[in-house]
């Protein structure tokens, strides 16, 4: 099972998250790109981290709304996404070339996670984008998404990420961020979910339907309030329940 972070997402004087306690957790790091978060020396910071730890890196395409932190919808046209998304993997390829990694998947963020879940239009300026980059790109999303079909319709690996750490409604999405309780914050609940995901491909949702999901990736929250202590927790979980971590990528 592989674990991914939303890493590299402060920029300037702004920090966001703790890097250095969660780099050493995951075997993936899906790092800002400079559009919604992220900058240079913030890219280069993360890349050789990853490098260093043996960590695969990822590129966290998400919208250009630095200011948004990139968790507001942007009704952008096909060419100016698939403009975006070509800036951001090339600009975070090239920091990782420096220092000797490179950029092993790509994974959507925030509103452009979400738009790209049931927005064909928008998943298809994406995939097009990842397509004329790296045609082999793996690309990692969210189960039935609009993003995953298009991309293996492209020919690109896909993989499917599970989030212990967020409530599921029955249909199988996640509860907006907006809404209480969408996200969990008991330590020991979420690592109890995580193993559940991870060795029975299943989790409950808020009604307490069992929810069938064959994750090859769990996604722990670099940047939420006591993610430092739910991904040590999850990963020790993991650990005990003999379950070997290693990357998808």
């Amino acid at each position: 099972m592989d674990l991914n972070a939303d890493l590299g997402q402060s920029f300037g004087s702004w920090t966001m998250g703790g890097d250095a306690a969660v780099f050493p957790l995951v075997t993936s790091a899906s790092v800002a790109c400079g559009m919604h978060a992220g900058d240079p020396v913030t890219m280069l910071d993360a890349c050789r981290a990853a490098y260093e730890l043996d960590v695969r890196v990822g590129a966290h395409i998400g919208y250009p709304d630095l200011a948004g932190f990139g968790l507001r919808s942007l009704d952008m046209s096909f060419d100016d996404l698939f403009g975006s998304v070509l800036y951001q993997l090339g600009a975070l390829d090239g920091v990782a070339h420096a220092v000797g990694a490179s950029v092993d998947y790509v994974k959507m963020h925030g509103a452009l996670y979400d738009r790209t879940v049931r927005d064909a239009e928008q998943a298809a300026a994406v995939i097009s984008a990842v397509q004329a980059y790296d045609p082999g790109l793996p690309v990692l999303g969210f189960p039935g998404s609009a993003l995953l079909a298009m991309a293996t319709e492209a020919g690109h690996p896909v993989f499917v990420e599970a989030f212990p750490s967020r409530s599921y409604l029955p249909d199988g999405t996640l509860v907006p961020r907006s809404q209480d309780g969408a996200l969990l914050h008991d330590a020991g609940h979420i690592a109890e979910r995580a193993v559940r995901l991870a060795t029975k491909g299943e989790v409950e949702a808020v009604d307490g339907t069992v929810l069938r999901i064959e994750p090859h990736s769990l996604c722990l929250a670099g940047d939420a309030p006591g993610s430092i202590v739910w991904a040590g927790a999850i990963r020790a979980a993991l650990e005990q329940a003999g379950v070997e971590l290693e990357s998808f990528a």
